[in-house]
């Protein structure tokens, strides 16, 4: 793929993912080494990253987050019922919140689980401005997505886990100065083609000077 392709063909890959063909460690490794290339805030790379695959702990961890899904579809700012006066984008979303309803009903049968975090050397976050302590881990994250897509796996970005982050912190043992960021299934993908999704037009949404 060129990297144009490679960036517009990125999808939240939710009802494709393989539930029963493994991902080699080494793959998911192949891909945290590229996203550890990613600029960090003086460079102080204070990312981790938690790759679940024990069947266990991914049941565990896809309980909390079914919970915290279930909660999320029931609620006004659920996808399926944004843009409802829009019916071409109203298909869209419904298409969209359907998706996510099937990958809650079945996060915990992902072949691996992967979680980026932040490890905070003060063991707590700022009250103030939080964009470069964060912007110092997510473009990694989405590197690491990219690389996936690049080698046949399917990711999607999701962080309705964190409305229950202590717990899924106990289950996994986390230390109270580490933070969740999202969390990423992974796994070989169904089908074989992606494309670029509908989007606004760039001139809905740019501005030049001021707003």
């Amino acid at each position: 793929m060129t990297p144009d392709e490679l960036l517009t063909t990125t999808r939240s890959v939710r009802r494709r993912l393989d539930l029963d063909r493994p991902v080699p460690r080494e793959l998911i490794e192949e891909c945290l080494t590229i996203a550890l290339q990613a600029p960090s805030g003086s460079n102080r790379q204070s990312w981790q990253w938690l790759v679940i695959t024990d069947p266990e702990q991914r049941a565990a961890v896809g309980a909390v987050y079914k919970r915290a899904c279930d909660a999320y579809l029931e609620s006004e700012g659920a996808a399926g019922k944004l843009f409802a006066e829009d019916p071409e984008r109203s298909a869209v979303q419904q298409r969209v919140h359907r998706s996510v309803a099937y990958l809650g009903d079945r996060m915990g049968q992902v072949p691996a689980l992967l979680i980026p975090c932040l490890q905070v050397t003060s063991g707590k976050l700022s009250d103030g401005n939080q964009a470069g302590l964060w912007g110092s881990l997510l473009p990694a994250a989405w590197s690491y997505m990219l690389a996936a897509r690049s080698r046949g796996l399917g990711t999607a970005w999701t962080t309705l886990h964190l409305t229950y982050e202590s717990e899924v912190a106990e289950i996994l043992g986390l230390p109270a100065n580490v933070f969740q960021a999202a969390l990423i299934p992974t796994a070989y993908y169904t089908g074989d083609s992606f494309k670029p999704a509908p989007r606004e037009p760039l001139s809905s949404v740019l501005h030049y000077d001021r707003w």
